[in-house]
């Protein structure tokens, strides 16, 4: 049975295992077995599964396999965060970031290797893009963290939130996210609420309104700018699909669920969007949308042309916002020493797109 090509069953979601054994000639309940056998208690091998009978686990072992990135490295915080480096094939690495605090404990998940929207002020961005993550690489994100961790979720959960903000934008990678986070929810597998699975977004408008038909998890968006001028030059997704547009893709996504809000990131980059009339153009834009917003100081990377605003000029910011009646936070940097921070995530990236050698054509990096 060497030559077979085996299937990685970290693909598969629920309805994916359960069509996965009607062909092998098994019953549907198999799939709720072997979810709680790999994601309830981190099992990778298929003779450890004591509730399937001895031929159903042979027969797995010559047609199936349980296979998760690769950690190459691991670097640890003097905060407490941890990122793992982790090897996606020969030429490419992604970075997965675990940061715990009193209250809860999150992972922030990429969702492809590199990323393709070239947003100005984030490291990841600058590596360009090589492809999307398969499910098995984004689940597979938060199967090796809770075995890093020494943690099977069936007993203890140190991992309680999930946030897709690392390396690559989720919504391009439509499909496969989806799979992803419905085994992060589903009760036989990870069996997260909703409301701590957080999926960020540039604004892929489209996609936004597909989301909302498919599943309900709590909704980011990455604003950092209040018009459409700043948003173009910084977040250049901005020409494509402007600020009114994303508005209402946003106010639709909670539309029939009225105590729901969407959480805005903004990035606080000196000079450029942190000035008085920046906040009240903020405030005036997300009046009428249900909304927090989360205050992101920048974290440098190498090359970068731009500067973290003050503490001064974030309060003063986050004061003017308050005062307009929005909830808005600073959001603690956390893991900078580690480069794990917010848009610090940078990986390795066998880049298709070309951008780095473009960059360095134009002397923006060296």
């Amino acid at each position: 049975m060497s030559d077979v090509v085996k299937t990685n069953l970290l693909n598969l979601d629920k309805t994916g295992l359960q069509e996965f054994f009607a062909q092998i000639g098994e019953k549907p309940f198999r799939a709720s077995q072997l979810l709680k056998w790999i994601y309830q208690f981190g099992v990778q091998d298929f003779n450890e599964m004591s509730n399937l009978s001895k031929n159903l686990r042979e027969k797995l072992i010559d047609i199936a396999e349980i296979t998760p990135p690769e950690i190459i490295s691991e670097h640890r915080s003097h905060d407490g965060t941890i990122k793992w480096v982790l090897r996606i094939d020969e030429a490419n690495y992604v970075e997965t970031v675990f940061i715990p605090e009193a209250d809860r404990g999150t992972l922030c998940i990429s969702s492809q290797v590199g990323c393709a929207l070239d947003c100005r002020f984030c490291s990841t961005a600058q590596q360009g893009f090589n492809r999307n993550l398969s499910v098995a690489e984004i689940i597979g994100q938060l199967w090796i963290a809770n075995q890093a961790l020494g943690c099977q979720p069936r007993e203890q959960r140190i991992i309680s939130n999930i946030v897709l903000m690392g390396m690559g934008e989720p919504l391009l990678n439509f499909d496969n996210v989806i799979k992803a986070m419905s085994l992060m929810l589903e009760d036989d597998a990870y069996g997260l609420s909703k409301r701590r699975v957080t999926l960020s977004t540039s604004g892929v408008v489209p996609a936004m309104k597909r989301l909302k038909e498919v599943s309900d998890v709590s909704l980011a968006v990455s604003l950092h700018a209040p018009n459409d001028e700043l948003r173009n030059e910084i977040v250049p997704l901005n020409q494509k699909y402007p600020i009114k547009e994303l508005m209402q893709a946003c106010m639709n996504y909670v539309a029939d669920e009225p105590r729901r809000k969407i959480t805005f990131e903004y990035v606080m980059l000196e000079g450029i969007n942190d000035s008085k009339q920046h906040a009240l153009e903020l405030a005036k834009l997300l009046k009428d949308v249900p909304a927090k917003v989360n205050l992101i100081p920048f974290n440098p990377f190498p090359n970068t042309r731009y500067r973290c605003s003050s503490q001064t000029k974030i309060d003063a910011f986050r004061d003017v916002l308050v005062a307009k009646g929005l909830t808005t936070i600073t959001r603690k940097t956390r893991g900078e020493d580690i480069d794990a921070a917010c848009g610090q995530l940078a990986g390795q990236v066998m880049d298709k797109t070309k951008r780095k050698q473009r960059q360095q054509d134009l002397g923006v990096i060296r």
